[in-house]
């Protein structure tokens, strides 16, 4: 049996579906990365998870028990990171800790030791003694990690956690979950980067429009365009008629341009179906300033699935 299990999960809110009947499971001491666009239904699923919402339909099973009957069995032993700052501005750091300590059931020596070092952990010993609002936003998500992580859990489920912080406290949180998880933590991390995600998880369900469309390892969901390229070209000009041209060659899967780069996903990829793409632009007298072609990726693994990319 699975460390955590979920089966036919649905929610609605109104007339609209966030959840939609999805299934996955977790092992102990995994990393599982839950992948897509803004809107996917990541959140609501962490959210039912965490026993925060219930689910219309479906089962969650935490050691062989089911946290609908029982929320408390997974509830002792879950750190939830939500993606909104849950801190006291106005509080220290250190005054903030406490206070969560404190929720957690912690007090005496044993709170101001897990506060010591938690601090460590999350880099801000320093800063303990100051009050939150003076904090920047990288080190304000710091604090709202370290807050999940006093009670020593188990499973720890992240949603968001580097939304809109500088890159040095994005790189210091990542690598924070990988020594965590090195540790014996068990990790959901809910992202639309697809660069954390593969720098992180070593399982990974890729979410839109409240479904699960594709699950496994990086390697198990690239494996499936093992036979396309990914070709980024960068041009003088853009327009209907020449992304029309690309997209009814053969073997071209789907183009997208922004701005000035035309995309082009291509099954097949032989080097005479690469001259053929060149050519047509040549002859719509587009001038080609830069080709790269890449290897496939998660982003072109939900490309291939959607349609459209995912940040779009």
């Amino acid at each position: 049996m699975s460390f955590l299990s979920v089966e036919n999960l649905s929610k609605k809110f109104k007339e609209v579906t966030a959840v939609d009947g999805i299934s996955f499971s977790l092992e102990k001491g995994e990393i599982l990365g839950l992948l897509g666009p803004n809107g996917a239904g990541k959140s609501t699923t962490i959210s039912m998870i965490s026993t925060l919402l219930r689910p219309d339909t479906g089962e969650i099973m935490y050691e062989n028990t089911s946290i609908l009957k029982k929320p408390k069995r997974i509830q002792a032993q879950l750190g939830y990171v939500p993606q909104e700052i849950a801190l006291y501005p106005t509080l220290s750091g250190r005054e903030n800790l406490e206070f969560w300590g404190r929720a957690y059931g912690l007090k005496g020596s044993h709170l101001k030791n897990r506060v010591n070092t938690i601090s460590e952990i999350i880099g801000i010993k320093e800063r303990l003694k100051d009050k939150v609002k003076n904090y920047s936003g990288g080190m304000k998500r710091r604090l709202n990690i370290g807050a999940a992580l006093l009670h020593e859990p188990e499973l720890i489920i992240m949603d968001e956690p580097t939304v809109g912080i500088d890159p040095q406290s994005r790189k210091h949180i990542l690598d924070t979950v990988l020594e965590l998880n090195k540790q014996g933590m068990t990790v959901i991390y809910t992202s639309h980067y697809m660069e954390e995600v593969e720098y992180l998880c070593n399982k990974i369900c890729i979410m839109d429009k409240g479904l699960i469309i594709a699950n496994g390892t990086k390697d198990e969901l690239v494996q499936m365009l093992n036979d396309r390229k990914k070709i980024n070209i960068k041009v003088d000009q853009v327009n209907d008629k020449v992304i029309n041209t690309i997209r009814n060659l053969k073997n071209v899967d789907n183009v997208l341009h922004e701005d000035t780069t035309i995309k082009v996903t291509m099954k097949n990829y032989k080097q005479n179906t690469f001259k053929e793409l060149i050519d047509r632009l040549s002859e719509a007298q587009i001038t080609i300033h830069s080709v790269a072609v890449n290897e496939p990726n998660l982003e072109a693994v939900f490309l291939h699935l959607t349609g459209r990319e995912l940040r779009d």
